[in-house]
């Protein structure tokens, strides 16, 4: 098994440590740091990601491996930066306002960085204008709003509706999800994408910047 496999599979497994250490040892192979990205981090990520999808693993298995993943990647962040390797996108991230649920945004911001993006954590109880100010200030593609409260769901509406008076409609788009979140209630608002789960976020994020 190459180094890139083995970085893969102790990453779905969650071993934080021994990711570590083989990215260490890849980068002391001489191994290309865009193949240590993309062929064993994140490669790593994307499998777990697919398999969440498919309820054969769960929350903590993901917050295991995303664990696991920020280890290796403490290691290659400065190497990236040098080598000028870029994010796929910037994401600006946030549960609505009114709202103080944060396990499935902080699953969304896994899973995004799982997909090679660079994420703001605006946190929980956000309003429109700090997202859109946040977007802007980090020149980001993507506000990404989640909501776990019917009560809440009309502070999406808000963030669209925001993002169009900013100037910033058509540059940075805005996908929502969240328990009581429907493609409906997406189209409804005029929000660019919606999410189903944490794993499809990051795919419909890839579509929208891609």
């Amino acid at each position: 098994m190459s180094v890139l496999e083995q970085i893969s599979e102790n990453l779905i497994k969650g071993k934080a440590k021994e990711v570590k250490e083989l990215v260490d040892k890849a980068i002391k192979e001489n191994v290309p740091v865009v193949d240590i990205l993309n062929k064993g981090l994140l490669a790593g990520m994307g499998n777990i990601g697919e398999r969440f999808k498919k309820n054969e693993v769960y929350v903590p298995e993901v917050l295991i491996a995303a664990r696991a993943m920020k280890s290796g990647m403490e290691v290659l962040k400065p190497l990236l930066a040098k080598a000028g390797v870029k994010p796929v996108g910037t994401v600006v991230m946030g549960t609505v306002k009114g709202d103080l649920h944060d396990i499935g945004k902080n699953l969304v911001c896994m899973m995004l960085e799982g997909a090679g993006f660079k994420v703001i954590d605006a946190g929980i109880n956000v309003e429109p204008e700090k997202m859109v100010q946040l977007a802007r200030e980090n020149n980001a593609n993507v506000i990404g709003a989640s909501a776990l409260l019917t009560t809440t769901m009309t502070n999406m509406k808000t963030v669209v509706d925001s993002v169009k008076a900013s100037g910033l409609a058509g540059k940075v788009k805005v996908i929502i999800g969240g328990a009581p979140v429907t493609q409906a209630f997406a189209d409804e608002i005029g929000a660019d994408g919606y999410a189903p789960d944490a794993a499809s976020a990051a795919d419909v994020a890839r579509k929208l910047v891609g």
